[in-house]
């Protein structure tokens, strides 16, 4: 399969998906489960037609099925975008942009800390360039950026606030889930014996390595940021 065909396959499948999650958040249509389960087994089904007993088909249908699901994670952009306490088009991105300045401050943290004073490799089988002091060093700047947006940002702009402990447990959690998103990526990488997840962004490992934190940092600051936002006066 050429990249051109790999990149319409994409599109053909990541187009509609998220175009079904925001027509679910205007109220417009809503998929059944007894869908979605007819949908995974026609593609489970159609294995037996297009890939036959040589071509691994139960393999290809879990690569596909997962590919298609953690694809689909930066979708949570819409739920952020349209969370209940976001009133106003400028909310609802001030809460979208929050976890997405906490990856890149995670990722700048780890990067600094790690060149500065790394020596302990966190997991070199996988990564080899990522090392304990810089993940610690990324979590803690995380949480500074979390404390410094909710002020600066998220106040102002939404008029939401967070607690000192909810400053912590939000900018830890983002900060762990987005550390676990750049693993996970790496992982897939070396699993498919590949340097680069594609050529779209030369020099910088592929598209995927833009995004990878940001498709574990997303649903996880929807699951939990609900609990922890408090509102304001205006």
């Amino acid at each position: 399969m050429t990249e051109l065909t790999r990149r319409v396959l994409f599109s053909v499948v990541a187009a509609p998906l998220a175009g079904l999650v925001h027509a679910h958040y205007l109220g417009l249509f809503t998929p059944s489960i007894a869908a979605e389960a007819v949908i995974f087994l026609a593609l489970v089904a159609s294995v037996i037609w297009v890939r036959g007993v040589e071509g691994k088909p139960f393999v290809a249908v879990s690569v596909t099925v997962f590919g298609v699901l953690y694809a689909s994670m930066i979708t949570f952009v819409y739920p952020l975008r349209y969370h209940d306490y976001a009133v106003g088009a400028g909310a609802g991105t001030a809460l979208v942009m929050f976890p997405v300045f906490l990856v890149w401050a995670t990722d700048t943290g780890a990067y600094t800390f790690g060149r500065l004073f790394g020596k302990k490799k966190l997991m070199p089988s996988v990564s080899p360039g990522k090392t304990v002091v810089g993940a610690i060093g990324g979590l803690f700047v995380a949480i500074a950026i979390c404390w410094l947006y909710s002020k600066a940002v998220l106040e102002p702009a939404a008029h939401l606030a967070l607690s000192p402990i909810g400053v912590v447990v939000f900018g830890a959690a983002i900060s762990i889930a987005a550390q676990t998103g750049d693993l996970l990526e790496s992982l897939l990488k070396r699993d498919a014996g590949v340097k680069d997840s594609s050529s779209l962004v030369p020099g910088h490992g592929g598209i995927l390595d833009r995004i990878d934190s940001q498709l574990f940092a997303l649903p996880v600051a929807y699951l939990i940021v609900g609990y922890l936002l408090i509102p304001i006066p205006s």
